[in-house]
């Protein structure tokens, strides 16, 4: 009962049928994927490629956080398109159309199915695949990366937006005064999986976000090793005018040019992997 409860308020999915509308994609074009999770479920999402970029452009697998669809995330597939990467966007089950029920173990085992999609299926190595998560799904994109990391399958990178320490921190800063943090059954500890990510690893964090306070990204980038495997050092991105729901909206072009800087980096021994550059978004 308690578990049931707390996972009604946590997670927000819309439900229904979502309608793809290439319309709204300038710089790619989505198409569906169905991915198969490992207890017989078939997870609904799409694959947005990229019009322009190199044939073995890096994709960007992203989580999005706890409310909503894909249907509300076009944004954010524009912006990994129009820096040249392909996208893959992926519905929790229970959101959309897919079945299931939301919870903290079933998000880590489907990232896991989703990762093998990309490779498996998609035939992207792992070593192009950059991880990134939105608010919940910062959460989800942390495990996942830190098992491929100890597993020695690291991602390209690992990028954190506008999430949180650990849910038990997130509880705190929306409801201060609710003794519940202690009971939390789905507990999302980042700030105890970040110092084990070996990837090129940043931050991104809206100065304005009244929701998860750009503190909880500062602790998550602290808690982080000072560089990667590689010898990238990490990063923190401060967003002056965004908040916590309006970073693809009022941030784009900074999000854009940050995306872009990042993979450029990671990419820069491989002369067959260029972003679009700053003037042609």
């Amino acid at each position: 009962m308690i578990t049931r409860i707390q996972r009604k308020f946590m997670y927000r999915p819309l439900r229904g049928q979502v309608k793809r509308n290439d319309r709204l994609l300038a710089s790619g074009g989505l198409r569906d994927v169905l991915v198969p999770t490992d207890d017989g479920l078939r997870l609904h999402g799409w694959h947005s490629i990229a019009h322009e970029g190199p044939e073995n452009r890096p994709l960007c697998l992203f989580f999005p956080g706890n409310s909503g669809h894909r249907g509300c995330r076009v944004r954010d597939l524009e912006l990994f398109n129009r820096i040249g990467c392909d996208a893959l966007l992926v519905d929790y089950r229970g959101y959309a159309e897919n079945p299931g029920k939301p919870g903290e173990p079933h998000f880590a085992a489907d990232a896991h199915a989703i990762w093998r999609f990309v490779i498996e299926e998609l035939h992207v190595p792992s070593d192009r695949i950059i991880v990134l998560g939105n608010s919940l799904g910062g959460a989800v994109a942390t495990r996942l990366a830190m098992e491929l990391c100890e597993q020695g399958t690291p991602p390209a990178g690992l990028v954190l937006r506008g999430t949180f320490s650990s849910m038990p921190d997130a509880v705190k800063a929306i409801y201060p005064w609710l003794p519940i943090q202690r009971f939390l059954v789905d507990r999302y500890p980042s700030i105890e999986r970040v110092p084990h990510i070996t990837c090129p690893f940043m931050v991104v964090h809206g100065a304005l976000d009244q929701v998860l306070p750009i503190d909880q990204g500062r602790r998550l980038f602290d808690a982080a090793p000072a560089q990667s495997a590689s010898g990238l050092r990490k990063r923190f991105v401060e967003l002056p005018h965004a908040g916590h729901s309006n970073m693809a909206r009022v941030a784009a072009d900074e999000m854009a040019d940050t995306m872009r800087d990042f993979v450029s980096d990671i990419f820069a021994d491989d002369p067959a992997t260029v972003c679009q550059s700053r003037g042609s978004a």
